[in-house]
């Protein structure tokens, strides 16, 4: 699989393993980052391989540097072939034990993140006439567990997102699709979770996987769908 794709939150446990099963078959991947040590950690995994990867330092909450990277790689590399926004945070708390800033920062990481890459990316697809786009939301959200509100609406306004995007880009060669993991195996569920029974949990490459069949030409004509891991 050849191609250009952007990794948005490509420095963290799932973002990783994104990149490195893209890098594997044979994609160039582009990573924005703000934590250095993050990027180190990411380059250091993708040593050999890092011709294809292309990192920049860019706050993806932010608009305008989320146009500049898109920018910087589209004059670098001509073309977009797919993104996949994974940028997102957890926080628990039902509705009475969650502030407005914690309702503010779901909402900003899980799914403002995904429009501002998406609004930023979509663009250069519609001029390609193809494309892919896959989103993170998580199956927690379907139904909707208790406990974390803000998160759940913020997962769940991920799918609408991608349903109603999956409607208007249908007819211009651009897939979009979200992917639902349930309790991922990383270190930071481990150190949060430290009693859980992990039997049940997702190892972050078997996610890695299923994204990197949606952006595949093999999911040329799955859209609008939401897959569960």
């Amino acid at each position: 699989m050849t191609g250009v794709a952007i990794v948005t939150g490509g420095t963290g446990a799932l973002g990783q393993a994104v990149v490195m099963r893209l890098l594997v078959d044979g994609m160039t991947v582009c990573v924005p980052f703000v934590v250095d040590a993050e990027d180190e950690a990411l380059r250091a995994r993708a040593r050999g391989m890092g011709d294809r990867l292309l990192t920049r330092r860019a706050d993806v909450t932010d608009p305008a540097a989320v146009e500049t990277f898109v920018a910087t790689v589209v004059r670098a590399h001509g073309r977009i072939d797919a993104l996949v926004a994974g940028v997102g945070g957890f926080a628990g708390g039902g509705l009475i034990d969650t502030d407005r800033a914690t309702w503010d920062r779901m909402l900003a990481l899980n799914l403002t993140s995904t429009f501002t890459a998406a609004r930023a990316v979509v663009p250069a697809m519609v001029s390609a006439g193809r494309g892919r786009v896959v989103a993170i939301s998580s199956r927690g959200v379907l139904p909707p567990m208790p406990g974390f509100i803000a998160y759940t609406v913020a997962k769940a306004g991920v799918i609408a997102f991608v349903q109603a995007l999956a409607a208007e880009v249908r007819a211009r060669g651009i897939t979009v699709n979200a992917v639902l993991p349930s309790t991922m195996d990383t270190a930071a569920n481990r150190d949060a979770m430290p009693d859980a029974d992990r039997s049940g949990w997702v190892p972050v490459e078997s996610v890695a996987n299923t994204i990197a069949f949606l952006v595949s030409e093999d999911a040329a004509h799955v859209t609008g769908a939401l897959v569960t891991v």
